[in-house]
Formats: C-alpha cells, structure tokens, sequence
C-alpha cells in the first residue's frame, strides 16, 4: 500500500482548515451549513458523469477510488530484474523446462503466464504480440476509470454554478425581508465553493493518481515482456541484467550489475 495520496490529500484538507481558522473563520460551519449544496454538486457531478460514459464506467467508479487511496507502485522493478536474471540462468544451464519448477516463485500472474507461454513453445514474434494485446487493454481499462473522475472533476465547478445562480434566484425572491438576504446569498455562494472545492481536492487528484499508478503498471510490464523473450531466447544471464538495469533509476543499478558480478 502507497499511503501518499491519503497524506496529500490530508495535507491540501488540513492547510485549508487551519487558514481558515487564522482568518477568524469556522471552516466546519462554512462547509457544512447547506447539506442540500454538497447533495446537488457532488450528486450532480456523478450523475451527469455516468450519463456520459457506461455502465461498466460507473461500476468500477468505486473500485477506481480504492485503488487510487490504497492501490501502490507494484513490484520492486529490482526484484523483478533479479529473478529474471536468476531464471536466464537456470533457463541457459539446464533449459526452459526447468523453469516449471520455479513458477511458484512467481507472484505476478502477467509474468506468470507469459513465461508459461514461453516454456511452452509459443512463437516468440506470437508472444510479443499477445503480451503486448494484453498490456494495451489494459492500458484503455485504466483510461477508461481515470477519465471518469476526470470528467466529475469538469462536471463539479458547473453544478456549483447551478447551484448559485438557484441561490440567488431564491433570494431575489426574498427581497421583500433584508434579513434573508446575506444568509441566502451565502448559501447560494456556498454552492460555488463545493464545486471547486470537489473537483480540485478530491476527483483531479484521484484521477492523476489513476493515470500515474497506470503508467507504472505498463512500464513493469514492459520490462516482463523483453524478460520473458531473452529468457526465451537462452540470452546470456550478465546480458539480461546489463539490458534491465535501464528501467532502474542509476543509484539502484549497481544492485543487479554488483551482485551479478559477484
């Protein structure tokens, strides 16, 4: 678990409560005094969202939130490079079949299925092509559940304009008692305040979150697929580490070439 979006996120949240609080204001008061604005923002927001996309959109809406506040990095791209360089070995020493023995040292199921393919003969031209398949679906699955909360954090400062302009609406309607206005036109500005609020604290963040954990899956999986097809390929196990050690930053590559060198 990568905590880091649930401290940023308390960080942004507690900087605002506590400048509030220095200016004389009661931000809890402020933001939570006209239930009906966050209902109309937040739920507008959602719905004109879904109505936009699909259904399999909106269901996975939650699952896209968990995985933003819970979700990490994956793997050590470091451990992955050390098995590979450990399998290359065994693979060039005593064959591909060898490697069966060893899935269960496997823990992701993409890496898994690839070098089964690999050990089971597949064409390696066929199995670059499937792999790949299988990483551009993915790629558009995470797009999909990134653009939605994208889409609610547009969706969000325009229901907040709905809601002020109802606001005040409300209260040019009132103007016959003076005592009504300053209360209307401050929930009626309130409404404002949670549509950016909504779309700058919670669904941008989540959605960049997204896209991020996203671009990370896809260069991991990169780095299986040319593990898979040297391994495949019987490559020289000082070469497989020497290629690899490129998807580390360079103050980490000396923990593959050193211990390979050893």
């Amino acid at each position: 678990m990568d905590p880091i979006t649930i401290i940023g996120l308390a960080i942004a949240l507690a900087t605002t409560f506590v400048a509030s609080f220095m200016s004389g204001m009661n931000p809890i008061v402020i933001f939570f005094s006209s239930p009906s604005s966050i209902i109309l923002v937040v739920g507008g927001a959602i719905g004109a969202t879904a109505a936009s996309g699909t259904m399999d959109q909106f269901i996975a809406f939650p699952k896209g939130l968990i995985k933003a506040l819970t979700g990490g990095p994956g793997e050590d791209p470091a451990i992955t490079i050390k098995l590979m360089v450990d399998f290359a070995d065994v693979a060039r020493k005593e064959g591909l079949l060898a490697l069966e023995e060893r899935f269960d040292e496997i823990n992701d199921p993409f890496f898994r299925n690839g070098l089964e393919l690999a050990v089971d003969g597949t064409d390696p031209d066929e199995l670059r092509e499937m792999l790949e398949l299988d990483v551009f679906k993915m790629q558009g699955r995470h797009k999909s559940g990134a653009a939605f909360y994208a889409t609610c954090a547009g969706y969000g400062p325009a229901f907040g304009m709905v809601g002020t302009v109802i606001g005040l609406v409300d209260m040019l309607g009132k103007l016959d008692d003076p005592s009504t206005l300053g209360p209307s036109m401050a929930v009626a500005f309130l409404t404002t305040l949670w549509g950016a609020f909504i779309a700058n604290y919670f669904f941008t963040p989540i959605s960049s979150r997204l896209r991020k954990l996203s671009e990370l899956e896809v260069a991991s999986r990169e780095l299986m697929i040319e593990g898979i097809l040297a391994i495949q390929a019987g490559s020289n196990p000082r070469n497989v580490a020497g290629k690899f050690v490129s998807f580390l930053p360079p103050s980490r590559r000396e923990e593959i070439l050193g211990e390979k060198s050893a």
